[in-house]
């Protein structure tokens, strides 16, 4: 989780900026530019992570891989499990997962372009709906909103609430 406090004098629509000090001004900054560090760190582990877990199936279902290749794919059960257990198979529709986010496009691009210049020195042209691009950032979006706790500074941490929810867990109407 990424933990960030309060910041009440950070932005004109949200304080009394006419009253604000050039000392808190440069604190909120401050402390604006350390939370968007720690979001960039987060997205950052996330690629790690893929990096990490990239293709594993490959390694682990080494045989199962194999006997589908020498077949050129005609045999195709092991590449249908690897776009369900993978999230970077974007071109094809039962590879694009429901929480598809910008870091699966990025590994998407990553995969992409490493096969095809390793393989034959080219890339095909890849393709993506604006739909699809929309979805993803929306779900990145949301992928960070759901990491991060605002800090109350006379209070701990709590998480944020969903769209419509209360503190005492009652929905709004």
């Amino acid at each position: 989780m990424i933990q960030i406090h309060k910041s009440p004098t950070a932005d004109t629509r949200t304080c009394d900026y006419a009253n604000v000090t050039k000392d808190q001004l440069r604190d909120s900054s401050l402390q604006h530019i350390e939370d968007v560090r720690s979001a960039l760190t987060f997205f950052s582990a996330s690629l790690r992570q893929a990096a990490v877990v990239h293709d594993w199936d490959k390694l682990v279902y080494r045989t199962w891989f194999h006997d589908d290749f020498i077949t050129g794919f005609k045999e195709h059960d092991w590449w249908d499990n690897h776009r369900k257990i993978s999230r970077h198979h974007l071109a094809q529709e039962d590879g694009v997962p429901a929480d598809v986010n910008l870091l699966d496009i990025l590994e998407y691009i990553a995969d992409c372009v490493m096969a095809g210049m390793a393989r034959s020195g080219t890339v095909y042209e890849l393709k993506m709906t604006p739909e699809l691009l929309l979805t993803a950032f929306r779900n990145t979006v949301e992928l960070l909103k759901d990491e991060v706790i605002v800090v109350d500074e006379d209070g701990p941490a709590t998480p944020p609430l969903p769209v419509g929810e209360t503190q005492t867990g009652a929905t709004e109407e």
